[in-house]
């Protein structure tokens, strides 16, 4: 659990640091910023939506999926619990973004995504916390420029990192050794895809409930077997 831990601190650390510093840097950079970090965020979920063979596998998972995300609204009780959060401190800077906002996107964008799924494997079957440190680093990045323009709401993120982050590696203890690479291929694939959609949404072309299409990642590992042997027959 040493990475998830390190990855909660950074997290933490690069927040107030962008807190701080908000006040300093005007609107104009933090919208640029935002940009440029919704492009990098398109680049590696499409970097890693490239890693997936099985297309099928991903298309049934993503419909299944976010209609299960839907039907019990995950995107809407996350951001029930930023508006909790949000009650007790003052809106963004200026008001431009709630606690919220900031809350759903931070922990979707920490979270979610082929590092944080190979790197809880990893720890979880294997001890190697490798990749939850080389993210934590990234994370410290990209905490410090939300915070700045997305408010306190990314500082509290960090609980969801250490729940999510925590829950993912000791689940990967569990079921870790059951999951073949193509499996774990799948899973990182599903993942990036929505890292794509939080990249949409940051750049502001899109407005998706991100948070909806997470049963798709309890999804693919079942419907794996079930889209190779349809393949299989088919060819």
């Amino acid at each position: 659990m040493i990475g998830v831990l390190t990855n909660t601190v950074t997290v933490i650390i690069g927040s107030l640091i962008g807190l701080i510093f908000s006040k300093f840097i005007s609107e104009k950079y933090t919208k640029a910023i935002m940009t440029a970090i919704g492009l990098c965020t398109l680049y590696i979920g499409i970097d890693g939506a490239l890693k997936g063979n099985d297309t099928l596998a991903l298309i049934i998972s993503m419909v299944i999926g976010t209609a299960i995300g839907t039907l019990i609204d995950i995107d809407g009780k996350i951001n029930a619990l930023g508006t909790l959060i949000e009650k007790k401190f003052s809106k963004g800077r200026d008001g431009k973004a709630s606690v919220a906002e900031g809350f759903v996107t931070a922990s979707l964008l920490f979270c979610i995504g082929s590092m944080t799924i190979v790197g809880s494997i990893n720890a979880g079957i294997n001890g190697d916390n490798t990749l939850l440190f080389t993210k934590s680093l990234l994370d410290l990045v990209s905490s410090c420029i939300l915070a700045s323009s997305l408010g306190i709401g990314v500082l509290c993120s960090a609980a969801f990192v250490l729940v999510f982050q925590g829950g993912l590696v000791m689940l990967a203890q569990l079921i870790g050794p059951f999951l073949s690479e193509a499996a774990q291929a799948e899973l990182i694939c599903a993942g990036s895809v929505m890292i794509i959609a939080i990249g949409l949404n940051l750049i502001g072309i899109t407005k998706i409930k991100a948070a909806n299409l997470l049963p798709a990642l309890v999804i693919v590992p079942f419907i794996l077997p079930l889209t190779e042997k349809l393949l299989t027959v088919i060819s």
